[in-house]
């Protein structure tokens, strides 16, 4: 007798798939025999319904059933589990059904009828491989682990930043779908993978897209897939995103430009936690963390009929809200340093330095393209500065343009408006606040509601 598989550790466990009630009674007894721990299936349609609580070692299937091929079978266990070793089985090998087979995935091809020690050994080696891909995983994650621990948070020091990052790492371990909100180039991504990094997704994928990026039709061929002829250009099945992103997280930045039919099949997904690819009539399970981000106020989108609310609150179970650059000024000074580091690695060049007078106009200026303005405009000076310090001469000339009134001026000066004083007033409680309108609202002695009101009169949401 063989040897059993796997000494010494937990034995495999073997999930058979047949439509033979013979063959399995067989395959059952002699794998048992030889160490392993066999759980049947008659047809493969049991055999996908088995999966998700059995989560076995190793596949054993027979390709051709009359319910459910083995290839389909194959899929769907790829999609519960990537790497689970699937062994196929067929009385009808041909090389273009071998190769499709390794096309798919298969960890092995056996023809029928086959030797027990043939089969046994192939079984082994998907025993091997399973035990390897899981110590694999565990190097991984202690990996993982090891740079979460020694690699800082996102740049920054403001206390608005601060607080992000702590209800960033509050709800990094959950599983709960987070909506960030903030201007456009304020670093929603950045928080996206800081979540994904720091939970239990992290050994497996972080997928993006921008919603506003692509048209309807193309836009939800990449979400759902599609099945091939569902349109022109469709030559074959295609995976979506949300099956490619199985176990991890998936980032859909700029969420509020989805169309309403768009919003729909997000909401099934939230809801349900499965997709419909274009042009499919079943369901696919997907497991996958939901990120969204928007420039948009949603609440406002809704009462204008341009975003679903069931939606919006299915997104909105975690809230992280960014404040834009002009309201967190400490963090210019620290994301310069990081910025003009980072090209001096890039260029294989010294790192330049910032003289006074142009980090004055850097504090001064207020960012309206945030983050990504100031990287992009300190990118443009590293090239303009042939020395090492760079000036104000190698700013753009927006950002070193005053626009301040003259102090002493012939004209009569104007008796300001009541408005002007109740806005003055705010920007200056908010500034003070660090921008967090929560506090700025307590500190004023309004309803929240009521200051997004005036900013949004202002201009200023």
């Amino acid at each position: 007798m063989i040897a059993p598989a796997h000494s010494g550790d937990a034995a495999p466990r073997v999930l058979v798939v047949d439509d033979e009630s013979s063959i399995l009674d067989s395959l059952r007894i002699l794998l048992k025999n030889e160490g392993f721990v066999p759980y049947t299936a008659l047809g493969g349609k049991q055999g996908i319904e088995r999966l998700p609580e059995l989560r076995p070692d190793i596949i054993l299937t027979d390709v051709r059933m009359p319910d459910v091929g083995g290839v389909q079978l194959l899929s769907v266990a790829r999609q519960v589990d990537p790497d689970v070793p699937v062994i196929l089985m067929t009385a009808q090998a041909t090389l273009q059904s071998a190769m499709q087979a390794v096309n798919e995935g298969a960890f092995y091809y056996i023809q029928k009828p086959f030797r027990n020690d043939e089969l046994l050994a192939i079984l082994r080696r998907a025993a091997e491989h399973r035990k390897l891909r899981a110590e694999n995983s565990v190097l991984k994650q202690e990996i993982r682990r090891h740079e979460r621990s020694t690699t800082s948070r996102p740049i920054g020091r403001s206390k608005a930043w601060m607080d992000v990052l702590r209800l960033a790492e509050t709800v990094a371990p959950t599983d709960s779908t987070v909506l960030i909100t903030g201007e456009s180039g304020t670093g929603k991504e950045v928080i996206a993978r800081y979540i994904h990094d720091l939970s239990s997704r992290v050994d497996h994928s972080f997928l993006s897209i921008n919603c506003g990026a692509l048209p309807e039709s193309l836009l939800e061929s990449e979400l759902f897939g599609h099945v091939k002829g569902s349109f022109t250009g469709a030559v074959k099945d295609k995976a979506g995103l949300f099956a490619a992103a199985q176990s991890g997280s998936f980032f859909l930045d700029e969420i509020g430009e989805t169309t309403p039919s768009t919003q729909v099949k997000l909401l099934r997904v939230l809801q349900q936690r499965e997709v419909i690819p274009v042009g499919a009539t079943e369901a696919q399970s997907v497991d996958a963390r939901v990120i969204a981000a928007t420039n948009r106020d949603l609440e406002d989108e809704i009462k204008r009929g341009h975003f679903r609310a069931d939606l919006y609150y299915r997104l909105n179970v975690i809230a992280v809200h960014l404040p834009p650059l002009r309201h967190r000024a400490d963090d210019i000074p620290v994301l310069a340093e990081s910025f003009l580091q980072r090209s001096a690695r890039q260029r294989n060049e010294t790192v330049k330095s910032i003289d006074e007078e142009a980090l004055d106009a850097l504090l001064a200026y207020q960012w309206p393209g945030n983050v990504r303005e100031l990287e992009n405009a300190l990118e443009r000076a590293v090239i303009l500065t042939s020395s090492d310090v760079i000036t104000p001469a190698s700013l753009p000339e927006r950002v070193t343009a005053r626009r301040a009134e003259p102090l002493v001026s012939e004209r009569t000066p104007t008796t300001p408006t009541l408005e002007a004083i109740e806005r003055a007033y705010i920007q200056w409680v908010l500034q003070n606040e660090g921008g967090n309108k929560s506090r700025a609202a307590d500190m004023l002695g309004i309803d929240p509601s009521t200051l997004y009101r005036k900013l949004a009169r202002y201009g200023e949401a």
